[in-house]
């Protein structure tokens, strides 16, 4: 075998990879619907795939709970009980807290500046009404904190189980109150981390995610009729 049939065969390896990430994208961002039935025609003609790797990746979805196997059926876009958002943010609450807790004594003074640059860019999107760049940025200041923790294994956790409400939680509607509300939150979340207040910051964030409770269970709970088919 020559080192380029070498190279076509990793790439094929890993193809299925691939798939499930652009998958989970497209789940994340609300593309994908709960309940929303995986339309594999429409899916492998997008990604220019056989339905090999398609299926290969709906298997990996399916065991991180974002997809939901049909018996001969297909698959569909999982969906979260009330009672599961509830269990599911408690412990995405408490990985939160103590990365914020480690993250204290363990980020550097670079990281905080760039925290910061994301912070001032994310309360410019807030004043420009700009939802989408707002929630990018709000997700990413949440994971360069937990990221600042240098825990592997917290980091694991925490991103196989926010994963499942990441679209929900970054994307889902709310009030002017609320998001108002939720600004002022991450004005004291960051005079927390600039002060490398480890309770305090635990503390604020823990109260920060709980609060965020009720608008994505609104936007996340039991989804009712199930979407037709399609992508």
């Amino acid at each position: 075998m020559t080192k380029i049939e070498a190279g076509i065969g990793i790439n094929r390896r890993y193809l299925h990879d691939e798939v499930a990430e652009r998958m989970r994208e497209l789940i994340q961002t609300g593309e994908l619907e709960p309940k929303a039935r995986i339309n594999e025609g429409e899916l492998t003609e997008r990604f220019g795939i056989s339905r090999t790797p398609l299926r290969e990746a709906i298997k990996i979805l399916a065991t991180e709970g974002l997809l939901e196997l049909l018996p001969n059926r297909g698959a569909r876009v999982a969906s979260i009980s009330e009672a599961e958002i509830e269990e599911m943010i408690e412990v995405i609450a408490g990985l939160e807290a103590t990365a914020c807790d480690i993250a204290c004594r363990t980020i550097d003074q670079e990281e905080i500046v760039a925290i910061e640059e994301k912070h001032a860019s994310m309360i410019a999107a807030w004043h420009a009404r700009d939802e989408v760049e707002y929630f990018r940025l709000n997700r990413e200041i949440h994971e360069a904190i937990m990221s600042a923790s240098r825990n592997a294994t917290l980091q694991s956790i925490y991103g196989s189980l926010s994963g499942r409400t990441q679209r929900s939680r970054y994307k889902a509607h709310q009030t002017d109150e609320q998001w108002a509300m939720a600004v002022e939150e991450h004005e004291g979340l960051m005079d927390r981390l600039r002060a490398r207040d480890s309770e305090g910051l635990a503390k604020r964030m823990r109260e920060h995610i709980r609060g965020k409770k009720p608008v994505i269970v609104a936007s996340y709970g039991d989804q009712g009729t199930e979407p037709a088919n399609g992508v």
